[in-house]
């Protein structure tokens, strides 16, 4: 499509020598008598260059370049001063200070205008492709930044999508691969769509970013109706040997080497996000797997206590912690342990089976409770110099009631006694510090008592301060009617929120009344 040039001058017959030459060399020439009709042409055509004669009836050429230049439509618009009256310094000086591109002074030879004209196009459209660049490499980043800082495939496929279509300014599609088949974004003027559709197959895809123009009708499940009978530009990217991710556009918006190498980068980094919520997320189900299996399957039946337990792991989009409970049987005796493992990791899983079998190692040798957690501690400092857990222990009696404690500075336990509450004190350092640790304490559980211990996950969280939560803990608690079954699914819909970002355990042990 040959470029546009609006020649403005009130003499007809100069319009006509400059546009012969003009449309000669190729040029498409559009035509205005005045500043006022030049100013209209202008908004309403938006030419490539304007050549402008200074001396007009209604305004002068330097207030219609000013006005050019003022409108952030038309700023960058070049413009070209051609005059045979405003000849002096002075006049010469003006035009160019009030925006025009260059001064040419008639008579003017053709090859010298024609030369002119080509040079400020040349510098136009160098211009105009470094901001275009520029504005892409922006949303770039933009999109980018919100493609890694979604937490599930929607967020991100939106999020890339998105980002596509304001960069090229058109419909945008982008898809990845899922268990079942290929997950797909697409942002057009009537708004977004997601939606599942069979893994979608574009042939052999070399790793990395790779650019392809296709017809849209081979994507027509995917990419909008607008499009489905146009040429597309596919930008597929593939890593790990995972089916490729793609990001597809109407190829007459993305067009030239920067707009492929901005595709290329977009589809790279929506494969690399991709693959790193993959990841997360097979880790995630990995430490969720180990945690359960480490669990305890069943409680026991003790006669004389009711007892109920939960585990309630992290939402999906946070990672797995190190939160786990124990009740077993030791003779006549019941023990009861809760924990928690600093950190949210697999790897904090894998600390938790390991102090979850110490204690029932030392447990099973007859230790007393103090001399458990002190030689657990000495089994961290030696082997696991880094970590840090919480761990309470309770040894009860279910014919007496009598209970023994020992803590390693893990939350007190929740005492329900004829409808008053107490948190009992526990005191003691954490697992990992060489600290001093006290001896355990004593207390007895009356007929119809309830106790009740939990990790952190369920009394703190970013808008509820520890204090806070147990203060709630204690004010839901005054009344435990029913099953504790129901006492434990109460308490956690009440305190727990959707996206609750921490893993809870919670054990909860009532004496018959």
């Amino acid at each position: 499509m040959p470029e546009r040039i609006l020649v403005v001058d009130d003499i007809s017959a100069n319009r006509y020598v400059i546009s012969s030459w003009l449309q000669h060399s190729g040029y498409a020439v559009v035509e205005a008598a005045t500043g006022a009709e030049a100013l209209i042409r202008v908004k309403e055509e938006l030419p490539d260059l304007v050549l402008l004669d200074v001396r007009m009836p209604d305004m002068d050429g330097f207030e219609v370049c000013e006005r050019i230049k003022a409108d952030p439509v038309s700023a960058s618009l070049p413009v070209i001063h051609l005059t045979a009256s405003a000849v002096g310094v002075g006049d010469r000086t003006q035009g160019l200070e009030r925006g025009a591109d260059a001064y040419l002074i008639e008579p003017v030879e053709p090859e010298v205008l024609l030369a002119t004209v080509h040079a400020t196009l040349r510098y136009a459209r160098a211009r105009r492709r470094a901001e275009r660049l520029a504005g892409r490499l922006a949303g770039l980043s933009d999109t980018t930044l919100a493609i890694n800082m979604a937490g599930d495939l929607d967020g991100l496929l939106r999020a890339a999508a998105d980002g596509a279509s304001r960069m090229f300014g058109g419909p945008a599609t982008v898809f990845a691969p899922t268990e079942s088949g290929s997950r797909y974004a697409l942002c057009d003027p009537d708004g977004m769509v997601t939606g599942d559709v069979p893994l979608l197959d574009p042939g052999a895809v070399p790793r990395g970013p790779t650019i392809r123009t296709t017809p849209g009708a081979d994507w027509i499940r995917v990419v909008a109706p607008s499009v489905a009978g146009k040429e597309l530009t596919v930008a597929l990217a593939r890593v790990q040997g995972r089916p490729p991710v793609g990001v597809l556009v109407e190829a007459a918006l993305a067009f030239g080497d920067d707009d492929a190498n901005v595709l290329r980068q977009l589809s790279m980094g929506v494969a690399l996000a991709v693959e790193a919520l993959r990841l997360i997320d097979e880790e995630r189900r990995i430490a969720l797997t180990l945690q359960r299996a480490l669990l305890p399957r069943s409680l026991p039946l003790v006669e004389g206590v009711e007892l109920a337990a939960r585990y309630v792991p992290a939402s999906a989009k946070a990672e797995i912690g190190g939160d786990f409970y124990e009740v077993i049987e030791l003779g006549d005796r019941l023990l009861v342990a809760i924990g928690d493992v600093m950190g949210h990791s697999l790897h904090a899983a894998t600390v938790m089976a390991e102090i979850r079998h110490a204690v029932r190692a030392y447990a099973s040798e007859g230790h007393p409770l103090d001399e458990i957690l002190r030689q657990v501690n000495i089994l961290m400092l030696r082997f696991l110099p880094r970590e840090l857990a919480t761990v309470a222990l309770l040894l009860l009696d279910p014919a007496t009631g009598e209970i023994v404690m020992c803590n390693a500075g893990h939350l007190p336990p929740l005492l329900i006694s004829r409808g008053r509450t107490e948190y009992l004190s526990m005191p003691g350092p954490l697992l990992g510090a060489r600290l001093h640790r006290p001896g355990e304490a004593r207390f007895t559980l009356g007929p119809g008592d309830t106790l009740v211990l939990v990790t952190d996950g369920l009394v703190e969280r970013r808008d509820l301060t520890l204090q806070e939560g147990m203060a709630r803990l204690q004010e839901l608690s005054r009344a435990v009617d029913g099953t504790l079954e129901d006492y434990c699914d109460r308490v956690i819909d009440a305190m727990m929120r959707p996206d609750h970002e921490d893993d809870v355990a919670l054990v909860v042990l009532r004496r018959a009344a």
